[in-house]
């Protein structure tokens, strides 16, 4: 658009979009409304028609540091001036080094080799195939199969697929051609509460019977995120590290979303002080400036796995290891730790309770929490996203819900005053789409 509040360029940009671009989870025969973003500054989206929303949703938990942080910006343009990019393959580059160096300083444990590779979706595909290529190498190739919990998700690529809640999630369509993996149910002790016997025993049970055939065990700790938004027992974390270590398993702890701060802990392993095999990590590892990830894993676990047969770790992403990418990650992690993160994130965590706790009293809604700077209303019934998105726009706040989860995530840089803009323009907006008939809910 060259002029971002031209309507007829707002319009041709639309028609295009809908013409040619096939947007995430959305049909390319109806397409959802899409708003046209112009700029994007601190905490809030400026709309190509003007509007300006603040930013619930960190572009899906991503922009930690808010947009256009002339930290991040910086180290951006003086990458772009050495180099965009050049292959990993017999090739090395310092910002990918020192990433690296600093991923295995700060994560739980002794997670000493990184595998740097494109999202969070590969990372998890990374881990699994570490999983099984350190079981090849030991001579147990029937160790093929992953455990973990009801309620999860990992990805939308394959492996990852048949980790994510089979009946549930998003993925039944491809059933019958996704690896059939086993799944505990999900833990129903809460943050803070102890594990209950049921849950342990029904894990516990599985590692038993199915210990022989069982590579890993993979699950997001404390946070099932696009799974639902379900926050569980630290205790229940720990019984499952001490589980796997009695059953010789491999624990993979998907971290992608709950990374870099989200929970109140740097590491959301770090509420239950156990550190996992093998780590995923995403999303906020470059800030939401551009798309990295990477996975993981011991110095042990990597010598095994390069003792079999391949003598190698049998995957080679085309920009693993990108300099751009890496050196803007350096930035946005090196920038997180210099901050006073902790305070901040329960400030945010304060701020949330607060403002979403009136939501308790609405109709239909079944629970409303909170933990570190995440915020969910939990509904009775699955809400209309057309609707209730355009509620949200009138209030002036950028949300995206889905199912029965209103939630937000908010940049870390977001202000008190601003989070209670945000949860009221949130409030606002669902008493407004609960009161609409119920037509147009099911729109």
């Amino acid at each position: 658009m060259t002029d971002q509040r031209d309507p007829h360029a707002i319009a041709t940009l639309l028609a295009a979009d809908r013409r040619h671009a096939w947007h995430p989870y959305a049909s390319a025969l109806n397409p959802p409304p899409v708003y046209p973003v112009a700029s994007a500054h601190g905490v809030r989206l400026r709309l190509g028609d003007g509007r300006e929303l603040l930013d619930g949703m960190s572009s899906w938990w991503a922009a930690i540091h808010g947009y256009n942080h002339p930290v991040l910006n910086r180290a951006v343009s003086a990458q772009l001036g050495r180099m965009s990019h050049v292959m990993f393959g017999g090739l090395t580059n310092e910002p990918a080094v020192e990433l690296c160096a600093l991923l295995a300083a700060i994560t739980p444990g002794e997670l000493e080799r990184v595998f740097l590779c494109d999202s969070g979706s590969v990372a998890v595909e990374v881990a699994i195939k570490m999983a099984l290529q350190y079981w090849q190498a030991q001579g147990q190739a029937g160790r093929n199969r992953l455990l973990t919990l009801a309620g999860g998700y990992h990805g939308d690529t394959f492996m990852a697929m048949s980790v994510c809640d089979p009946v549930t999630g998003m993925h039944h369509l491809f059933r019958d051609v996704l690896p059939r993996q086993l799944f505990a149910p999900r833990p129903g002790c809460g943050f803070g509460k102890p594990a209950r016997a049921a849950d342990i025993a029904a894990f516990e049970a599985l590692l038993t019977q199915h210990g022989d055939a069982i590579a890993a065990v993979i699950l997001e700790p404390i946070v099932q995120g696009a799974g639902g938004m379900h926050f569980y027992s630290a205790d229940y974390l720990r019984r499952v590290r001490a589980l796997c270590d009695a059953h010789g398993v491999l624990l993979i702890a998907d971290e992608i979303a709950t990374g870099f701060g989200r929970t109140g802990k740097l590491f959301a392993c770090e509420h239950a002080g156990i550190a996992p095999d093998i780590l995923c990590l995403g999303k906020a590892l470059t800030g939401g400036y551009l798309s990295l990830a990477a996975t993981l894993t011991s110095e042990r676990v990597a010598g095994i796995v390069c003792s079999g047969e391949a003598g190698a770790l049998m995957h080679g992403p085309t920009f693993m290891g990108n300099p751009l990418a890496c050196a803007v990650a350096l930035a946005s992690t090196r920038l997180l730790l210099s901050l006073p993160w902790q305070r901040e994130i329960a400030r945010l965590e304060s701020a949330l309770r607060e403002g979403l706790a009136p939501a308790a009293r609405l109709p239909g809604v079944r629970e409303v929490r909170v933990l570190g700077a995440i915020g969910v209303i939990e509904m009775e019934q699955a809400v209309a996203m057309g609707p209730i998105t355009e509620r949200f726009l009138a209030e002036g706040v950028w949300v995206r819900p889905f199912g029965r989860l209103v939630y937000t995530m908010p940049p870390f840089i977001m202000r008190t005053d601003e989070v209670a803009r945000l949860t009221h323009g949130m409030i606002a907006a669902l008493e407004k789409y609960l009161s609409q008939p119920s037509g147009e809910e099911a729109q």
